[in-house]
């Protein structure tokens, strides 16, 4: 059952991987069994979970309705923040060695540059603000990672045909090449993206806008050597009245997305014979004379911002596409859905140890569905600029974009994209209330910054459990591990506007949930209590 991902496998190689279904002993049981925890879908996101949850000890059943891994780029930016949760999930680094690394954006209109930006200007980061890399890669390492804990059991070929709710759970009909057979779940997690078989088999439905446009995804290999940064055309000459984002991937591939308009025939598009002159004409305006350019793969797709009304469904919940779908703008979509395993991953740890009740499991909707809100006004406002749907709003983005090349104002309204960036949780009812007197830090609801120190990074040195950061000393409280920080660790107290005596409480998954100058013990007990929804 193990796999092992060959650092030198090709991309072909990799894309060609088959897993093997395996008859499971429950399809000849007279009786259905009962998992703690059932999650359908191994993209990304489900096998995000799933090693989290087997990390903190609890047994899950992965099933997916493939043997595959997926085809083609598909999501390829991965930020930083994702980064750091995949570091604690023990999957980073191996990403981070074949993905190629990036901080630079470039804007420009016409054939001028208009602008570029540094997401990473300062140092002390042990991570890049983004790494590009193939979807498959990523899904490779994940995939690697949970077959190697005996907690997870990864079912291929399992396909989910219906599922029944309950007060306790559900029950779910599983298809397989041999046939029908049911199980329950106390816990169910939908995972299986944006078309999501189980929210159609629950009458569940996301709602939101559909965009009426067209976009060609290319993979190509050419003979180019642009930097490693985003690069983002509006209305270039070798691509008139659309626009074009080019990322370097892993293996000396090159994603090139290039809008079309709605009234493009999608499969005459993805044939090489269009997409070929398309991508030499981008080099030749670029000084490539010879691309030598072939093609990889590709693909075209229109895009929809919508969300169901909620995430949890009683004992069944919904995490990433399935959740909440946004425009390819921006790294949104795989970003957040980390981010919502990652959130959701302890609360279901505490629940099923009987530390806390069903009420943290409902702040995982109040905090995600936050945080799906903020990613879909920035994927729609991103949406609206790069295509505008009137003249008027044509003459307007194009006027912003000339001024933009001289003054720095008119560079905060162009749009090719907000970059994702966490949610900071600032309504969570997890939340204790600030009490001032920080001038900067990291807000409670935020996610913890890192910083370098004497004894390594700081996010390396925070456990999987509750921790109170400490900069001098606190009170000790039981429950709660302790990460004490010299004051010669400079960075990590300017990070953190520390003085002698202050105290962050963080969240298993590194979010702030309460910050002091000078906390008691019955401060912090109060806070953790609130932080585990016991008040």
């Amino acid at each position: 059952m193990g796999f092992r991902l060959d650092p030198a496998a090709t991309a072909a190689q990799v894309q060609a991987t088959v897993f093997a279904w395996h008859r499971s002993p429950e399809q000849d049981a007279a009786t259905s069994a009962r998992h703690p925890v059932v999650i359908v879908g191994a993209g990304p996101v489900g096998l995000t979970l799933a090693i989290d949850l087997a990390q903190r000890g609890q047994r899950v059943l992965l099933l997916d309705n493939d043997d595959k891994l997926s085809t083609g780029s598909r999501a390829i930016c991965f930020a930083k923040r994702t980064l750091e949760i995949w570091d604690r999930l023990g999957v980073a680094q191996p990403m981070v060695d074949r993905g190629v690394g990036w901080h630079t954006g470039r804007v420009l209109f016409g054939d001028r540059e208009v602008f570029h930006f540094d997401l990473l200007p300062e140092a002390g980061h042990e991570r890049p603000a983004f790494i590009n890399l193939q979807q498959y890669f990523a899904e490779a390492a994940l995939v690697e990672r949970a077959l190697a804990l005996p907690l997870i059991e990864l079912r291929w070929k399992n396909e989910v045909v219906a599922v029944e709710s309950n007060d306790d759970g559900a029950l779910l009909t599983v298809q397989t090449p041999d046939g029908r057979y049911q199980l329950h779940a106390d816990w169910l997690v939908a995972c299986d993206g944006a078309r999501s078989p189980v929210r159609a088999a629950l009458g569940l439905e996301a709602k939101g806008r559909v965009f009426r446009d067209r976009f060609l995804i290319a993979d190509v290999t050419m003979d180019a050597d642009f930097p490693a940064e985003r690069r983002f055309w509006f209305d270039p000459p070798f691509h008139p009245g659309q626009s074009v984002l080019l990322h370097r991937q892993s293996e000396g591939v090159w994603r090139i997305d290039f809008q079309l308009g709605w009234d493009a025939d999608p499969d005459a598009e993805k044939q090489p014979e269009r997409i070929l002159p398309r991508v030499k004409a981008l080099l030749a305006a670029s000084g490539v004379a010879e691309p030598g350019v072939q093609l990889v793969w590709a693909s075209v797709y229109t895009f929809a911002c919508e969300r169901m009304d909620r995430f949890v469904h009683g004992r069944v919940l919904f995490a990433g596409d399935a959740a909440h779908r946004v425009s390819p703008f921006g790294a949104r979509g795989a970003n957040s859905g980390v981010q919502d395993a990652d959130n959701l991953g302890w609360k279901l740890d505490a629940v099923l140890r009987g530390e806390a009740g069903t009420a943290l499991i409902a702040s995982y909707g109040v905090e995600r569905e936050a945080a799906a809100d903020e990613n879909l006004r920035a994927s729609t406002r991103s949406t609206d600029f790069i295509t505008p749907k009137s003249e008027i709003s044509r003459l307007f983005r194009d006027a912003v974009l000339g001024l933009a090349r001289e003054h720095g104002f008119a560079r905060a309204l162009v749009n090719s994209g907000r970059l994702s960036l966490p949610t900071t949780y600032t309504s969570s009812p997890l939340n204790s209330v600030d009490e001032g007197g920080f001038d900067g830090g990291v807000a409670v609801g935020a996610p913890a910054l890192d910083a370098p120190t004497t004894e390594g990074w700081l996010l390396r040195r925070v456990g999987p459990g509750f921790t109170l950061l400490v900069f001098g000393s606190a009170p000790a409280v039981d429950g709660i591990a302790y990460l004490t920080l010299a004051a010669n660790e400079q960075l990590a107290w300017q990070r953190y506007d520390a003085r002698p005596g202050t105290a962050y409480l963080l969240r298993p998954d590194g979010h702030v949930a309460a910050r002091w100058r000078a906390p008691t013990a019955d401060v912090v007990r109060a806070a953790l209590r609130r932080a585990l929804a016991q008040e």
